[in-house]
């Protein structure tokens, strides 16, 4: 019973409380969603290889001392997902300032970790994401 409340505890370290939040930047986009194993992570848009269809700014947040960056481009990805996009351009990621970190420790002020990122549909794509989601795409 402890091992597992302390696996539990890892996870959630791992994955935090991260809130993603959606911009939509083409109104008239939309698609249906996908799994988010078939939405596909970029370090950069000249990483991308293919022509793509930008669909949402995503910004992210959480719990600096919870959230990972993992965690945090997790649940962009989940976002992205459920928006229909096929592929997340990672943007910048802020940890709290060391000034923000000592109040949180001293006042419980919360320290937060940021992020954005670009949530984007890659038409020539769907191959790949068929593959990754499987019959996932076919229930919805």
């Amino acid at each position: 019973m402890r091992r597992l409340a302390l696996v539990l505890v890892g996870l959630s370290f791992t994955t935090g409380c991260v809130h993603t939040g959606a911009t939509m930047l083409n109104a008239s986009a939309k698609l249906p969603p996908i799994c988010p194993e078939g939405v596909q992570l970029f370090t950069g848009a000249e990483k991308v290889g293919q022509q793509y269809h930008e669909i949402a700014l995503l910004t992210s947040n959480g719990d600096a001392d919870m959230t990972s960056a993992e965690g945090m481009a997790n649940s962009q990805r989940k976002k992205a997902a459920k928006l229909g996009a096929n592929g997340v351009i990672l943007g910048e990621q802020k940890d709290p300032s060391t000034g923000a970190r000592i109040a949180d420790a001293f006042l419980g002020t919360g320290a937060v970790r940021k992020g954005k990122s670009i949530a984007i549909y890659i038409p020539a794509d769907s191959s790949r994401v068929q593959e990754a989601c499987g019959a996932k795409v076919a229930r919805r």
